[in-house]
């Protein structure tokens, strides 16, 4: 029985360590600063963009921002968010990959203005390829609204399956909403030609 929680605590506390800076063909994938507060708030402001994440209030102010960028420009989460930002340095998403729960969780939004370029692929797929460098034996789980279909093609581009159905609470719905779980092996991870 020790042996099993000892292995447990162990696999649990690998990280893939500091958040990198990436960079793709057309985009550079960063650590957030403070500064990025006035671009987040801008974005989640969209309730285009925030009625698909699960996890983000409607209204969303630039306090909002801050008060979640703290512990992200810390270091002391082992989460990686990434910044996408492009080439004038601009803030117009993110890529996140954290410890929740004891696993590994995915999830990203772009501002609307960027929405059909190809842009959420491009940056999905190389945090992952990054990340299952650093962590070549970690299940990476995410998962959409099911109403959210643009998510779901990029996540079944990428070699993500559907692990199940439930409904889930919306903080910019204010209601549950059906919600597609998903899963990706390191092994099952397409790469997108062109970065």
């Amino acid at each position: 029985m020790r042996a099993a929680l000892s292995h447990k605590t162990a696999a649990a506390s690998a990280t893939p360590g500091p958040c990198p800076v990436i960079a793709t063909r057309r985009l550079v994938l960063r650590p957030h600063r403070l500064a990025d507060a006035g671009a987040i708030s801008e974005s989640l402001g969209d309730f285009q963009v925030t009625r698909m994440l699960a996890r983000v209030p409607q209204p969303y102010h630039r306090q909002d921002a801050l008060d979640w960028l703290v512990p992200q420009v810390s270091g002391i989460l082992p989460d990686w968010t990434l910044a996408i930002t492009s080439g004038d340095d601009t803030h117009i998403g993110l890529v996140g990959i954290e410890l929740r729960h004891d696993h590994w969780h995915l999830g990203y939004w772009l501002n609307r203005f960027y929405w059909g370029k190809g842009y959420m692929s491009e940056a999905v797929a190389a945090a992952l390829e990054r990340f299952f460098r650093r962590m070549p034996q970690t299940t990476v789980f995410s998962g959409a609204f099911a109403d959210n279909l643009a998510s779901l093609r990029i996540q079944k581009k990428l070699g993500f399956r559907i692990i199940d159905a439930n409904q889930i609470f919306s903080l910019s719905r204010n209601a549950m909403a059906p919600h597609v779980e998903t899963m990706l092996l390191p092994q099952d991870l397409r790469v997108i030609t062109g970065q």
